[in-house]
C-alpha cells in the first residue's frame, strides 16, 4: 500500500486537513503543530479532531505526521532555546494524545559550536525527559543534510542519538530523500546500498517516515534545498525507486516539494502512476 500526502496548512484544523487530503488524492498528509518558527499553539477542538479520526478511518489513512517548529533546537548553545524545546516539546506530545498512535517529527538540531558529540548527548537528553512510556506517539529524528552544525546528516549520527534514548519503541526515523542525497548518500544510483547502510548503522525497524523530495543540489553539496519531483538532481526515476523499495514500503510517503495544492495533486498522482503495489 502507497501512503501518500503532503505538508498542509493546519490553520482550520484536522477535518479541513483531511478533506483537503482526499482532494488532493492523498491518504496521509503532514502538519506543523504550531508556528514553525515558534510560539504558542492553537487550541485543539476535540470536536474538530473527532470528525477527522472519523475520515481517516472511513477511508483508510496511513499514520499521519505532525512536524515540530523550525525553532525547536534541543542542543542549543542558549539555554532560553533549550527551554523552548523542552516546553514547546511537552505541550505536543500533550496534544498528539487527541490523535493518537501518530508520529512527531523533529530536526534533531544544531550544537552551534558546541561539537556534534555534546549535540548528540543533549538531543538524547531532552528526549529522555519527553518521552514517558503512555504515550502512543514516536517521535522521528529526521535525517539532515550536514550543513552549518547540525546534528543528524549522518545515519551514525542518528544511532549515536537513538542508542541513548531511554524508551526506544517511541523513537524512531524519518528519512529525507533531498537531504539523505545533499549529505552524500548515492539515493540515485545506489539505492540499494543506502538502504544497507541504512538497517546495518540504525536498522530498518526504526524508519517509520519519509519525506519525499528532489534536490536542486548535487549529492554531497550539504545544501538542503528541495525541489518538485523530476525537477532536480534525482529525478523522478530515483523517487520512484524509493516509493517502490521493499525498505520503504508501507510507510507514510510526505512530500515537502516547493508547490501549491495543484502542483502537490499532479506529483501524488504522478507517484501512485509510479508505484508498482
Amino acid at each position: 500500500m502507497l501512503y501518500i500526502g503532503c505538508h498542509l496548512s493546519s490553520s482550520k484544523g484536522f477535518e479541513a486537513m483531511g478533506k483537503t487530503a482526499l482532494e488532493i488524492g492523498a491518504n496521509t498528509f503532514q502538519f506543523f503543530t504550531r508556528n514553525p518558527r515558534g510560539g504558542k499553539a492553537k487550541a485543539i477542538d476535540e470536536e474538530d479532531v473527532k470528525r477527522f479520526l472519523k475520515t481517516a478511518e472511513r477511508e483508510g489513512f496511513g499514520r499521519i505526521v505532525a512536524h515540530a517548529p523550525y525553532t525547536l533546537n534541543p542542543c542549543s548553545a542558549s539555554e532560553k532555546v533549550r527551554n523552548f524545546a523542552f516546553t514547546a516539546m511537552e505541550d505536543d506530545m500533550r496534544r498528539m494524545e487527541y490523535i493518537p498512535g501518530n508520529y512527531y517529527n523533529l530536526h534533531p538540531g544544531s550544537h552551534v559550536g558546541q561539537g556534534a558529540e555534546r549535540g548528540i548527548e543533549m538531543t538524547a537528553e531532552l528526549l529522555n525527559r519527553i518521552i514517558k512510556p503512555s504515550q502512543s506517539t514516536v517521535i522521528l529524528l529526521e535525517t539532515m543534510a550536514g550543513k552549518g552544525s547540525e546534528i543528524g546528516g549522518t545515519f551514525e549520527e542518528l544511532k549515536a542519538i537513538i542508542e541513548r534514548v531511554e524508551i526506544k519503541e517511541k523513537i524512531g526515523v524519518c528519512l529525507d530523500t533531498c537531504h539523505i542525497s545533499d549529505g552524500g548518500y548515492n539515493v540515485k544510483d545506489d539505492l540499494d546500498s543506502v538502504a544497507e547502510e541504512f538497517d546495518r548503522v540504525i536498522g530498518l525497524d526504526y524508519l517509520k517516515a519519509v519525506h519525499i523530495n528532489d534536490s536542486l543540489n548535487p549529492q554531497g553539496s550539504h545544501k538542503d534545498r528541495h525541489a518538485p519531483i523530476g525537477k532536480g538532481t534525482l529525478g523522478t526515476g530515483a523517487i520512484a525507486a524509493v516509493i517502490n523499495h521493499p525498505s520503504f514500503r508501507g510507510i507514510p510517503c510526505i512530500l515537502e516539494t516547493p508547490n501549491d495544492l495543484e502542483g502537490y495533486a499532479r506529483e501524488i498522482k504522478l507517484l501512485k502512476e509510479a508505484y508498482r503495489g
